[in-house]
């Protein structure tokens, strides 16, 4: 994105709310996605532009991402002797 906005969170009830900037084409009603980052940040998209939104990802990666396969992955021995319906 080319643009960088500031928002400020403000207390509404017993909730948290941030002020958005009408630039960003947010209209009252629509249903965002938020998903938090281990990094401590957020990335926000509307609902229904998710398809878009994993599209987008699809560019993000390097060409010679896991060119190489996943590699072994040490899985140990499960036991099936269980009751159907039951975790072990």
């Amino acid at each position: 994105m080319s643009e960088e906005f500031k928002a400020r969170v403000f207390k509404s009830g017993n909730s948290l709310a941030l002020r958005l900037p009408k630039t960003l084409g947010m209209a009252e009603g629509d249903d965002i996605v938020i998903a938090a980052h281990a990094d401590g940040s957020f990335s926000f998209w509307k609902e229904d532009a998710g398809l878009d939104v994993l599209m987008g990802l699809y560019g993000a990666f390097s060409p010679g991402f896991m060119s190489e396969g996943r590699g072994d992955i040490e899985q140990g021995e499960r036991d099936w002797s269980g009751a159907p319906g039951k975790a072990a």
